[in-house]
């Protein structure tokens, strides 16, 4: 008989296998599964079509022959390779029927599976209560400092040196601003953007301080977790102070992308069309495709970061006026690790 396991005990198990279609996979799985569907979109769709139109007992003998089927394809692919003592969790949406064919057929090789009781609705449920309380028992180092000062930079030179970080911008897939989407990555759903935080937090200890930058509730299109925004607007500030050519220097190396197709950074800048003037828009499309990005850069800085920055910041970090300072030597790897020893000693971690 296949085990049963519940969400307390993922870390218990050589890997997890979520067995749901691959449009459910992708907008939330637990981190780290792997997706090895028992159905595919299109053999659920027809599956649910016939057990509606026809009969569960058609519906059964159809859905039967696809399940074995791809379980087969998946055994010889991919499963056939796992030693004997391989331990696999299995899941689909509700624990039924999909993971437990799965696990039903893997058992009888001799693997020692289990099912995740509940399925991902469990799953789900847990992420969602967790994140209404697991913020609590951090305290947040808040990376402050304007646009172009290299806070992701230093939030991966922290996690490098062994400091416990949360990249909320690195999990949304996004930098934060209007320009901030990656060009190979899109953002993730929201339901895989808490999924992420949540197993972030989860393994934290709650001794250690907790660094993560200034954010706003939204990281591009995805909302930041109230009970994690709070907590962070009552975090300690680290203010990163960084020269303006410096600034200019780092953008140009991070947006690199739109410096190599102007037309599509146009298009984003377009958007500021309620922020500025008409005048203003023209002044940054004139120096884009002449190809002045140093004067470019400085005054999307000057008129529209900085200021943007400064109100938001001051809004919803009270504490930045006592911020721990921060002066990097230089924008290199180099300048950034040194800092982070730095700041990481003087904290004892």
């Amino acid at each position: 008989m296949t085990a049963v396991a519940t969400v307390a005990q993922l870390d218990q198990f050589d890997e997890i296998i979520d067995v749901r279609t691959p449009p459910e996979f992708r907008e939330d799985h637990i981190p780290g599964a792997v997706n090895f569907p028992v159905l595919t979109e299109e053999e659920r769709a027809r599956i649910g079509t016939l057990y509606k139109q026809t009969s569960s007992f058609e519906a059964k003998k159809i859905g039967a022959v696809l399940i074995a089927r791809n379980i087969a394809r998946h055994i010889e692919d991919y499963f056939a390779s796992k030693p004997k003592n391989w331990r696999p969790l299995i899941y689909c949406w509700r624990g039924g029927k999909r993971s437990g064919a799965m696990a039903h057929i893997l058992s009888e090789i001799g693997w020692k599976v289990a099912r995740l009781d509940g399925g991902y609705k469990a799953y789900r449920r847990r992420v969602v209560e967790d994140l209404t309380t697991l913020p609590q028992a951090f305290h947040f180092q808040v990376v402050c400092g304007p646009t172009g000062s290299g806070k992701s930079r230093f939030l991966q030179a922290l996690a490098a040196a062994g400091g416990q970080v949360l990249d909320l911008e690195q999990l949304a897939a996004h930098r934060g601003s209007v320009l901030g989407n990656l060009p190979d990555a899109p953002q993730p759903a929201q339901k895989m953007f808490d999924s992420r935080i949540w197993s972030q937090l989860l393994h934290f200890e709650p001794a250690k301080p907790v660094y993560v930058e200034a954010e706003s509730k939204k990281v591009g299109q995805l909302r930041v977790p109230d009970a994690l925004i709070e907590r962070m607007w009552q975090g300690h500030c680290v203010l990163l102070e960084v020269g303006s050519e410096q600034r200019v220097q780092l953008l140009k190396e991070e947006y690199a992308h739109f410096i190599a197709d102007p037309q599509s950074l146009l298009e984003k800048v377009a958007c500021l069309k309620e922020l500025h003037s008409k005048e203003r828009l023209e002044t940054w499309r004139a120096l884009a495709n002449s190809g002045h990005w140093d004067e470019f850069v400085l005054d999307m800085l000057v008129s529209h970061y900085d200021p943007a920055y400064h109100r938001s910041t001051l809004k919803h970090y009270p504490q930045l006026d006592q911020a721990t300072v921060l002066h990097p030597a230089d924008i290199s790897p180099a300048g950034f690790a040194g800092l982070a020893h730095k700041l990481l000693s003087r904290a004892g971690t």
